[in-house]
């Protein structure tokens, strides 16, 4: 009947709360795992050393507030602006040519073929043992003056290396340890492949039948439809070469020579707080990098919406 209301039953109610209760209770005992590890390992370290950017802190004594004073260092720093330079140039360069690298193996191995998959696992490889330091010591045999590439490079006419090879030439060192991370393509390939599986071949059909040759086709087919994989490769690759650090601590034997040629950022940030024990400087520093990653990703988000394309946009 219209009007008439429903009595509602405590012990009902009660037991739906009972209910609801356990499961908040153990939905937070199964992400007490995760809240743990983000809160001790993540989230306070991160406002510890905010905190400490903002102090004189040598990890012996206790901090001492000094205000802006490093991030006002940071200013005068002939040392920081060379790592800034050195890790600009291999983030400019090195992503681009590892990521046009990947395309165009993902794309030799995108039409299916004998040993297929035995090519696709050796490609990828590298990306699963290059950031270690075995490879690192390796990768430095082969350019010393009498490793495999000055070798190589005699046979072909070329003069004899100097001493030290490519690891002792300032002018070289930045291109071998891109030549490093381009060899490192098999993770950026692998999401690339996946990519063209998406892409429809009765598109690349029709277009041939109206006589767009192969380069018009990647063009305007492949790129425009991979361009959102593109944009996550590349958002994740830049962020990654911001980090590195293991093979230019190798290959320079710690001391980001010769001539400063491979003193990346992170090992300058490194030499200032764990050499100098300068923690409060490199807890500036690491913030500093914190902002400039985090406004290229604005950008290249905002960017995006000029050249990324999804399936849903409307045309």
């Amino acid at each position: 009947m219209a009007g008439t209301t429903i009595a509602r039953d405590p012990v009902r109610d009660r037991a739906r709360r009972r209910a609801r209760d356990r499961s908040t209770r153990a939905g937070y005992a199964f992400l007490s795992p995760w809240l743990l590890g983000f809160f001790g390992l993540t989230a306070g370290p991160m406002i510890a050393s905010l905190y400490l950017s903002f102090t004189d802190y040598n990890l012996f004594t206790a901090p001492t507030f000094i205000g802006f004073e490093n991030y006002q260092r940071l200013l005068t720093d002939t040392n920081f602006a060379q790592a800034a330079k050195v890790t600009a140039l291999y983030v400019v360069f090195g992503t681009p040519v590892k990521l046009a690298a990947a395309l165009a193996v993902a794309m030799l191995l995108h039409n299916s073929r004998r040993g297929q998959g035995f090519y696709r696992s050796a490609y990828y490889l590298p990306s699963l043992i290059g950031g270690s330091v075995s490879i690192a010591i390796v990768w430095k045999a082969m350019f010393i003056d009498d490793g495999i590439v000055a070798q190589i490079g005699q046979v072909f006419g070329g003069s004899p290396a100097a001493d030290g090879g490519w690891v002792g030439d300032p002018g070289r060192t930045l291109p071998m340890l891109i030549l490093l991370t381009v060899w490192q393509f098999g993770a950026p390939m692998v999401i690339f492949l996946a990519g063209l599986k998406q892409v429809p071949t009765e598109m690349y059909e029709a277009a041939e039948v109206d006589g767009a040759g192969p380069v018009r086709r990647f063009w305007n087919i492949t790129i425009p439809l991979l361009s959102p994989v593109l944009f996550f490769n590349l958002l994740l690759e830049t962020i990654h070469a911001f980090q590195i650090f293991n093979s230019a601590f190798i290959i320079s034997n710690g001391s980001g020579g010769p001539a400063q040629s491979t003193l990346f950022y992170t090992l300058y940030l490194y030499f200032r707080g764990f050499r100098d024990f300068q923690m409060g400087y490199a807890s500036a520093m690491a913030w500093v990098l914190v902002i400039v990653v985090g406004l290229i990703s604005l950008l290249l988000f905002r960017s995006s919406k000029s050249w990324v394309h999804y399936s849903g946009d409307d045309k």
